[in-house]
């Protein structure tokens, strides 16, 4: 495919494979982009907002709206899509697509509700009859770094709320997975996108990113990817706004009176889907020591059961990693973690991209696996004594972005609620749960900002403050 700046489809003579990371076969080349492509597409960007500010917020709507429904009519194609660049199972990347429909319809409605508000300065001791009132308005350009686990929704997500927000849009998909990206913008333009108003770019982070971030015409950045790489952006960005959604390694606590049939399908759902390749995929697992033997046999007993293979075939529920060397990571954190003392109840191996889904236990809270992002189909196990131990122990990390509680016991709920550093807290479900239209982000290292269309469009605008004098 061809990517898309200053309103034309462009190709270049040095290519980037996309690769199935099933069977390592070659299904697409994308152009590399470099630093001429990335002025040309931040040129044409800077015009896109101006027509963009001024175009009406009904407009604004129904382009969005319009696309939503061209993603529904090509539901198979990109979700097969998802597939073959990402390994995530076909059902997965269906839904996936299905959530991005729903990104893009709440994306559409939040165009129509850029409100301000009047301000009562009357309140002031020294008030003399000044009459305030506040604006929203679009940022400008709004740059939009994707990373590859989610190549349609997440783009969606930052792609959506800025057009209905009155913005123009840069996007710079993952590396591996740049085709859905280029899909989306081909439909937005069908839908009547201004050609200005988006630009997709593919090429690698480190070559063309930085000089999308810390270019001053760019006026937001929203990234989504590892903590690392975000430290540095916000470095290169200066002074914009930044909407940063980083690392985890989440939480998940049961007590016990949790359902254990409950717990453990919950547990498969958060760790395993996407072959655990989500931000806030279920990692930590603090079990009470009363139902921590009972709770270990019918997790043991589920994993084992989780078919995998290749990612079209609809009976498969786990495929491969993205890269063969993500499935080797993982690997030598689990070992790592078995030779300090932890014990493999299930899993382990790996052969190329194909990682099989793995349970630790009696894993330590200063083991890789357990303080670190593992980002793969592994859950490491830990035994608490009380709920006391269990929050101290969910805390105990630099990463905030999504936990979990399995209680009947509503004061176990509420302190948990209170209690527990996370941007989300999940009661009676895995940590991997989310609508797309809530608030979503994280605390301390993993992140600033919220998505969600209503809450990223007041990330991706400015507030005036309007005061009129008599």
């Amino acid at each position: 495919m061809k990517f898309y700046i200053s309103g034309e489809w462009v190709d270049r003579d040095e290519k980037i494979n996309v690769i199935n990371p099933f069977d390592g076969t070659i299904i697409n080349t994308v152009p590399k982009g470099n630093a001429k492509d990335v002025e040309n597409a931040i040129a044409s960007a800077v015009n896109g907002s101006k027509i963009m500010e001024n175009m009406p917020a009904y407009k604004r709507y129904e382009i969005l709206l319009k696309a939503a429904n061209l993603m529904q009519e090509n539901i198979d194609d990109l979700a097969e899509t998802i597939t073959l660049e990402e390994g995530k199972v076909i059902t997965e990347a269906t839904a996936e697509v299905e959530r991005a429909i729903q990104t893009m319809t709440s994306s559409a409605e939040e165009a129509k509700r850029l409100y301000g508000e009047t301000i009562p300065l009357d309140s002031a001791p020294h008030w003399t009859g000044q009459f305030g009132f506040t604006m929203r308005v679009p940022c400008g350009v709004v740059a939009a770094i994707s990373p590859f686990n989610f190549p349609l929704n997440l783009v969606c997500h930052k792609v959506g709320p800025a057009l209905a927000a009155g913005n123009s849009v840069i996007v710079k998909p993952a590396t591996d997975t740049p085709l859905s990206a280029l899909k989306l913008t081909k439909i937005l333009l069908e839908a009547g996108a201004p050609k200005d108003s988006i630009q997709c770019i593919t090429g690698p982070g480190g070559e063309i990113g930085d000089k999308i971030v810390s270019d001053p015409r760019v006026r937001k950045v929203t990234f989504t990817g590892s903590k690392d790489v975000g430290e540095q952006i916000c470095k290169s960005a200066g002074l914009k706004k930044v909407t940063m959604e980083l690392g985890s390694n989440s939480p998940l606590i049961i007590m016990p009176d949790a359902d254990i049939d409950k717990v453990v399908q919950a547990t498969i759902s958060s760790g395993f889907s996407n072959s655990g390749q989500v931000c806030i995929s279920a990692q930590r697992i603090i079990a009470n020591k009363s139902i921590y033997s009972d709770y270990l046999d019918a997790l043991t007993a589920g994993v084992k059961n989780i078919k995998t293979g290749n990612p079209l075939d609809k009976s498969v529920k786990m495929g491969p990693m993205v890269r063969n060397n993500d499935a080797t990571r993982v690997n030598e954190w689990i070992t790592e973690a078995v030779n300090s003392g932890a014990r493999n109840l299930t899993g382990g191996e790996y052969e190329g991209a194909m990682h099989q889904p793995t349970v630790l236990a009696d894993v330590k809270a200063d083991m890789k696996i357990s303080c670190e992002e593992l980002f793969g189909p592994a859950v490491a196990v830990t035994p608490c004594n009380n709920l006391e131990d269990a929050i101290e122990m969910a805390n105990d990390s630099n990463y905030g972005l999504s936990a979990a509680i399995f209680t009947q016991n509503i004061d176990y709920a509420m302190q948990f609620a209170k209690r527990v550093n996370s941007g989300n807290l999940m009661i009676n479900s895995g940590p991997q749960w989310r609508a797309d239209m809530m608030p979503y982000g994280g605390l301390k290292d993993s992140g600033m900002g919220k998505e969600g269309p209503k809450y990223a469009v007041e990330e991706m605008t400015e507030l005036k403050m309007v005061i009129y004098h008599p």
